[in-house]
């Protein structure tokens, strides 16, 4: 589909949706990236069980347990095979899913499972149980945001190429803001507990706004954004 008029951009409000829609896509999963140590934590054994257990990993004085060792690798696994899979499906999911419940319908799951995530820091579970669940959220929050993305950067290309750079920008600055997020809790000296329970909670306060900016985007480009829901 071809760039079509650019929209009447009053104060820029339309180029700050995508931005803030740029930001929604990835600033989520950066911050639970950031949050790694506090995964790793969770999965400890305790002490008096760690000396009796038998699945430690003791290597160059390496004393993690195979939960801990494997965490990274399985995380990242558990990443990106969704993402390669649902950015390939893309094209065919547009087709049979309109364009408002893919981006609207995958903000609010991304946002639910941030949820879940943030409450379950106050949560005690055993190691296992809670590996598990991370994982199965990891899945979710790629395989949703996989989608996401297409959707966003389809919407984007059915207006004036100036309103992809918003997307792009906002991306960028989502791994700047986990990153900088992470050097102040650090500098800070909170635990590691409440810092990922900032990281989780920004997170929503973030995809709740970006779920906000896109129902108050039609209004803006209606004209140009009408035939995009038959898709």
């Amino acid at each position: 589909m071809t760039a079509i008029n650019a929209p009447r951009d009053k104060y820029n409000a339309v180029w700050i949706i995508f931005f803030i829609l740029g930001l929604g896509t990835l600033l989520p999963w950066n911050f639970f990236m950031t949050a790694t140590s506090y995964f790793t934590s969770r999965l400890k054994d305790d002490v008096s069980s760690a000396n009796m257990t038998a699945n430690v990993t003791v290597l160059n004085g390496d004393t993690r347990n195979v939960l801990e060792s494997k965490f990274n690798n399985v995380m990242t696994l558990c990443a990106m095979v969704p993402l390669l899979i649902f950015t390939c499906l893309n094209s065919f999911i547009h087709q049979r899913i309109p364009q408002n419940w893919r981006i609207a319908g995958c903000l609010a799951v991304i946002m639910v499972v941030f949820l879940l995530t943030a409450v379950l820091v106050k949560v005690d579970m055993d190691p296992l149980p809670f590996f598990t669940l991370t994982m199965i959220k990891i899945v979710c929050i790629n395989s949703f945001g996989a989608v996401l993305q297409g959707s966003l950067f389809g919407l984007a290309g059915m207006l004036p190429a100036s309103y992809t750079a918003p997307i792009m920008s906002g991306q960028g600055l989502a791994g700047t803001f986990a990153a900088f997020s992470m050097i102040c809790a650090l500098a800070s000296g909170s635990a590691i507990q409440d810092s990922a329970f900032g990281y989780f909670i920004t997170a929503c306060v973030v995809i709740f706004l970006a779920i906000l900016s896109y129902l108050i985007l039609p209004r803006m480009v209606r004209p140009q954004l009408a035939p995009s829901n038959k898709h």
